[in-house]
């Protein structure tokens, strides 16, 4: 099953995820589900990271969320607001 993450950060976030950001990726490459897609939302600016998308594919929305609450992002408190909900991929353009 597909599981989607949205995460805002705290509004003092920047210089916490900016010292977590090898770990994060470390973590999410070595991870006990597969990243389907993940990258940071940005600001209006294009440019300032405030908050990551994720979409995985897990065997469950649990394990997903234990997943999710490991993550160095969340352990070093980036994120402020963490939504998380099975996804249904109905359209893939990417070839």
């Amino acid at each position: 099953m597909h599981v989607a993450i949205h995460c805002v950060d705290f509004p003092d976030a920047l210089e916490r995820r900016l010292e977590n950001y090898a770990a994060h990726r470390a973590y999410l490459a070595a991870g006990s589900v597969k990243t389907v897609i993940s990258g940071p939302l940005l600001a209006p600016d294009g440019t300032t990271m405030i908050g990551s998308l994720f979409v995985f594919d897990a065997s469950s929305v649990a394990e997903v969320e234990a997943f999710n609450r490991a993550d160095p992002f969340n352990q070093a408190n980036v994120w402020k607001e963490i939504s998380i909900h099975p996804f249904s991929l109905r359209v893939d353009n990417r070839e």
